[in-house]
């Protein structure tokens, strides 16, 4: 298998661009991810396969996005211990707030961590933090870069 450390799904090989932006951010910090267009209505048995053989393999975080009725992040969470962060994709009649509530609001016993719309970046960001939970590089390299984000901040004050 691949060793990944980070799982990318979506459900719709139309989703990889919104959730291709995850990726620069898991390279930034050296976290190996893998990513799969799987739908959890179209394919329930492959997506809970896929899941079981990267558990196996040292997966340690699943980031899924989802529109509409956004089911495959807590599809994903009913399957696997491993945390989950949904990313709501905008689109439909209610352009993604559907999305939202359907990640946000996971019934009890079925946690999913919710970022905002379209923004995989930031559940790639949030992946990184758990992993470095028990990574002593990637803790150390998380707060480099947030003194990055502080000191460009304060260069911004000063034009």
């Amino acid at each position: 298998m691949s060793g990944a450390q980070v799982a990318i799904v979506y459900g719709s090989p139309n989703d990889a661009e919104v959730m291709g932006k995850a990726k620069p951010v898991l390279d930034r910090f050296g976290v190996t991810y893998t990513e799969a267009a799987i739908s959890a209505h179209r394919a329930p048995r492959v997506l809970v396969q896929w899941l079981g053989e990267l558990e196996a393999d040292g997966l340690k975080v699943v980031i899924a996005g989802a529109g509409l009725s956004a089911a495959l992040p807590g599809v994903v969470a009913a399957h696997t211990p491993l945390p989950v962060v949904g990313v709501p994709l905008k689109g439909g009649a209610m352009d993604g707030l559907d999305s939202l509530l359907s990640i946000a609001q996971m019934p009890p016993n079925v946690p999913v961590a919710c970022v905002g719309l379209g923004n995989s970046a930031n559940a790639a960001l949030l992946a990184v933090q758990m992993l470095a939970l028990s990574d002593d590089r990637l803790a150390k390299e998380l707060r480099d870069y947030k003194t990055e984000l502080e000191q460009a901040a304060r260069d911004g004050l000063k034009k």
